[in-house]
């Protein structure tokens, strides 16, 4: 049964389980690669470097390691505005893990103009939850259609959502 406890979330922070998720959507790749939307990812989907800097086609593979390291480095970044964003939100750890990995998914500036983020400052936890499953395009294409070639995006979404309402 998951702790269902809510705390502020700026005493909160990504469990090991949000690395592990992380990890087992977006996969590691040594070599860098597109992504469904089209975007050059390496390692743990990261999109840039922790110093800054785009990852390109043509950089050097990089060890399972060092791609956690990135992932770590990108989250703890992205983590600091993502926690003032909840000024004021309680949240159990599983509604942050899950809020947090679509941020990271799908950035920062998403997050900050969803209805998640809006339901939640209003104290709307089902409607928060329920508004993931409005993020189901990647290029203007309906992931939860097979045949559009990002499916796990929507599957993907499919799992935030289930958690996000069995911590309700």
């Amino acid at each position: 049964m998951q702790n269902k406890t809510k705390f502020w979330a700026a005493g909160l922070a990504a469990s090991a389980a949000f690395f592990v998720g992380l990890e087992k959507y977006e996969g590691y790749s040594a070599k860098p690669y597109k992504d469904s939307g089209g975007v050059v990812t390496q390692g743990i989907g990261s999109t840039v470097k922790p110093n800054g800097q785009p990852i390109k086609m043509t950089d050097p593979p990089i060890t399972r390691k060092t791609a956690q390291e990135w992932a770590k480095a990108h989250v703890s970044k992205d983590e600091i505005a993502f926690r003032k964003s909840l000024d004021g939100v309680k949240l159990s750890q599983v509604e942050y893990d899950t809020f947090l990995d679509f941020s990271y998914n799908f950035g920062a500036a998403n997050w900050r103009s969803s209805s998640m983020l809006r339901n939640l400052k209003q104290g709307r936890y089902r409607a928060a939850c329920d508004s993931l499953l409005k993020w189901k395009y990647v290029a203007k294409r309906d992931c939860s259609v097979r045949s559009n070639n990002c499916y796990g995006v929507w599957a993907r979404q499919l799992e935030r959502h289930q958690k996000c309402i069995g911590a309700q």
